[in-house]
């Protein structure tokens, strides 16, 4: 027999069929099954597809969610560090401006003494009912001089002249200008905005964070929340560590925030403002 026959062609079941019945059912079942299995085959295919396609919107359904709740997890743990970490800097600028508030000095006040000048006239022109005591008498009763005297004061001029220095020093202090305030994230109308967002921003701290080897090495993962300053203009500045997780992870992530490019300032009242930023950056090994 040779080996090239197609065992489904209808020469093939003429053959077999020869001088039999090609009317009985086996027949056509036989010349029709080239096509139901190529239709078997093909809808088997479709189905393996489907099933395919399904799973596979499945999985990217579940990692979307997963990866969304990660990420709001993230931002609700960044606004109560960032409510706690505001209350903490209300505390202490306040404690800082009581010690800062300059002490009044007492103003030193020199005894003075008021003398009414004396009137020589004639006897005929003073009245009866005025006394006119001589000069000894009037030195010792002060109420013919009309003296006052001021026992709440100094007799010393020179310190005097010391506290009036010292009284105009503390003012010329106080004209000093005002350092620039810097505001919570809670205290302002709009917070201050990387470009292109959240996700721009975790996708720079992402692309250049370098995994410190000796982190790797121990084993070492976890998050370091890192504090800066936003600037009415935007600049990002006084960063340091809020809270770390080990000294290589905390040097990693100053360093990476310290390479930010200028944020969307912050608004008060329509106009830009400096606001305390805090950014939690994880690290975890794969």
């Amino acid at each position: 027999m040779a080996k090239n026959i197609d065992l489904t062609s209808k020469q093939w079941c003429d053959i077999v069929f020869d001088g039999k019945n090609k009317d009985f059912g086996a027949y056509v079942l036989r010349l029709t099954s080239k096509n139901r299995h190529l239709r078997a085959f093909i809808y088997t295919l479709i189905g393996v597809v489907i099933v395919a396609l399904l799973a596979w919107s499945y999985l990217s359904i579940a990692q979307f969610i997963a990866e969304r709740s990660i990420a709001d997890e993230n931002e609700q743990e960044l606004i109560g560090l960032v409510n706690q970490e505001d209350t903490q800097e209300e505390e202490e600028e306040q404690q800082r401006v009581e010690e800062q508030k300059p002490e009044v000095l007492p103003e030193e006040v020199l005894n003075t003494v008021k003398q009414t000048q004396i009137l020589i006239d004639k006897d005929e022109n003073v009245k009866k009912d005025d006394e006119v005591l001589e000069r000894d008498k009037q030195i010792e009763d002060d109420r013919a001089r009309g003296t006052v005297d001021f026992d709440k004061g100094t007799d010393d001029i020179g310190k005097v002249d010391q506290t009036k220095k010292d009284v105009a020093v503390v003012e010329e202090k106080k004209e000093e200008p005002k350092v620039e305030k810097v505001y919570t994230t809670a205290d302002v109308e709009q917070m201050p905005q990387f470009p292109g967002g959240d996700a721009a921003l975790y996708s720079f701290i992402q692309s250049h964070l370098n995994y410190p080897a000796m982190a790797i090495e121990n084993g070492v993962q976890g998050r370091v929340t890192v504090r800066f300053k936003v600037d009415k203009h935007g600049k990002v500045s006084n960063v340091s560590v809020a809270r770390g997780k080990d000294p290589d992870l905390d040097k990693e992530a100053v360093r990476v925030v310290k390479m930010l490019p200028d944020f969307i300032p912050a608004k008060m009242n329509g106009q830009s403002v400096a606001v305390w930023y805090n950014l939690p950056v994880n690290f975890k090994l794969k």
